[in-house]
């Protein structure tokens, strides 16, 4: 058996948000907008089941992005301060709100709605998160005084929000660091050590997921200046194999990531991205055997987690649907089963 997962998000339904955006608005208020979220992540769990995964999650639904989805429980944090930023070392400049005093959650964030995912299936459960360096690298600071101080705080933060998760039936625990691809000597300084505060006294599984970044076009635009070899995650792998982290997610389709840098995780389960998301091709079931083959010339099958090489969000959701079929069928495949 293969052991299958998406890296988080899914697309929204149109009667929930905007579709095939990744700052989509809500499309309905109130008790409505409850209502709607639950249907949605339902839907999904279904999806996921019926695509015959072996992790759900609730695909992001009840959040519209997921960084600011938990920084707008926070207190500490000023929305209408608005600092000009440069986001994934000024892959895009952006104005983004400031932290203007020391975060402290306001309430328990996700944890209903762990409690939720986990009472509509019976399947391993993940539930993702913001890893500090991502958000640091989406939130400006006019407290801290220091990306690492403030990186630090907001680790502390996550990990009562991760013990949260752990108590609502989370099997395992994601922290989504696409700011490691960006800022590599730093993941391996400090990043890590910021995780590690993250996840302190956890006893479920716990995960991180480092990509190339969603299939939009300021990512695709930047993926062309990357050169013939995306050797990012050479420079913080073995930082991360040294760590307590027990799953490292990474880009492996239709990428120009060396595929002999998984052998820098001899230690961890490694979520292999065996399904583009920069496309609307959807794989067949050959394609992701084929990839997932390819993966075992460097990691041991039994390691292997096939995923996503990042979420879905922005994809048509037939589209999504399809690449998750696709994902289930050719681990089946990839399995001999």
């Amino acid at each position: 058996m293969i052991r299958t997962a998406t890296a988080g998000s899914l697309p929204k339904p149109a009667w929930l948000a905007e579709p095939e955006k990744l700052w989509a608005q809500w499309q309905l208020q109130g008790d409505a907008l409850e209502q709607a979220k639950r249907d949605a992540a339902l839907i999904w769990i279904k999806e996921q089941e019926d695509a015959g995964l072996s992790t759900i999650c609730e695909g992001e639904q009840f959040r519209i992005h997921f960084v600011h989805g938990i920084l707008e429980h926070v207190a500490g944090i000023d929305w209408n301060v608005k600092t000009k930023m440069g986001i994934r070392n000024d892959r895009y400049v952006v104005d983004v709100p400031t932290v203007t005093s020391p975060v402290k959650r306001k309430y328990p964030i996700h944890k209903a709605e762990a409690e939720f995912t986990r009472a509509h299936t019976t399947r391993m459960v993940k539930f993702t998160m913001p890893g500090p360096m991502t958000i640091c690298d989406t939130i400006a600071d006019g407290h801290y005084g220091s990306r690492v101080d403030m990186a630090m705080a907001f680790a502390d933060l996550l990990n009562e929000e991760a013990r949260d998760l752990e108590a609502a039936g989370a099997d395992i625990v994601q922290f989504d660091e696409p700011a490691f691809n960006a800022f590599t000597a730093e993941a391996a300084e400090w990043g890590v050590a910021a995780l590690e505060r993250a996840k302190r006294g956890l006893k479920c599984k716990t995960a991180v997921h480092i990509c190339y970044g969603y299939g939009i076009q300021a990512n695709i635009d930047w993926k062309k200046t990357l050169g013939e070899q995306w050797r990012q995650y050479e420079s913080f792998f073995p930082t991360l194999d040294a760590s307590s982290i027990d799953q490292v997610s990474l880009e492996f389709a239709n990428s120009k990531v060396p595929p002999e840098l998984m052998r820098l995780l001899p230690n961890k389960d490694v979520m292999v991205g065996v399904i583009d998301v920069a496309t609307n091709e959807i794989e067949t079931p050959e394609d992701v055997a084929r990839r997932i083959e390819a993966a075992s010339a460097f990691v041991d099958p039994q390691r292997i987690i096939a995923c996503t090489n990042c979420g879905m969000a922005p994809l048509p959701r037939h589209v999504a649907v399809g690449k998750l079929k696709a994902l289930g069928a050719g681990a089946r495949l990839a399995a001999g089963e």
